[in-house]
């Protein structure tokens, strides 16, 4: 086997997230009488957390302590409304119950909000990452190293034994960041000609290609 360990994104790897997303944006806007933005401007504003999504979002000179504010209107939204539209894509849980089946050790890093991402684990895939974490205080966010390196420790796997699955530019660079092997995939939030043009590998266009790769 090639890979011991599996290091999976979410937003747009694991979870199709984007319509949670942008309502939750678009209801802090509202709070601020700012304008409410599309769901595809949102698909090109996330990827590196909450709070750059915010930035993005936001009126450009919209000054920072007012983007402090929107920010925190964001957070206790989405908090009680992250998993109304989140869906799972197709085939994914039994691509990840598979490799689990072969003794592949399973993991989640995000840049979303840590609480997110243990609750939407928990929520759609029970028991199937034995470990997940997203931003929190003291640890850099993707593309830094710093989440991932956590993972390999708490197996004890050799990087080169794990492999980095995600679909944006972030992810991409994480890997790289982490010395890791990478496979990108072409359903998330990122074409797959812009992905390409980073450098990427290959792109994968099911959940079940990954298999091929372990």
């Amino acid at each position: 086997m090639k890979y011991k360990l599996a290091v999976f994104d979410m937003d747009g790897t694991i979870l199709n997230t984007l319509e949670d997303l942008t309502d939750s944006t678009n209801y802090a806007l509202g709070q601020y009488d700012m304008p409410e933005r599309t769901i595809d401007e949102v698909r090109h504003f996330v990827g590196n957390g909450i709070r750059k999504l915010i930035e993005r979002a936001v009126p450009k000179g919209t000054p920072v302590e007012v983007v402090d504010e929107v920010f925190k209107t964001f957070h206790g939204y989405y908090k009680d409304h992250c998993a109304i539209k989140t869906r799972p894509y197709d085939g994914i849980k039994e691509v990840i119950l598979k490799l689990k089946d072969m003794g592949v050790h399973t993991a989640v890093v995000s840049n979303k909000a840590d609480y997110a991402v243990k609750e939407l684990c928990d929520d759609y895939f029970p028991g199937l990452f034995e470990f997940s974490v997203g931003d929190k205080e003291g640890q850099r966010r993707k593309p830094y190293p710093d989440s991932v390196i956590a993972v390999l420790d708490r197996f004890g796997t050799d990087k080169k034994d794990a492999v980095y699955i995600g679909d944006s530019e972030v992810d991409l660079q994480t890997a790289r960041n982490s010395e890791m092997d990478v496979i990108m995939v072409g359903w998330g939030f990122r074409k797959e000609e812009y992905i390409m043009s980073l450098g990427a590998p290959f792109v994968i266009h099911s959940p079940e290609e990954i298999l091929e790769h372990f």
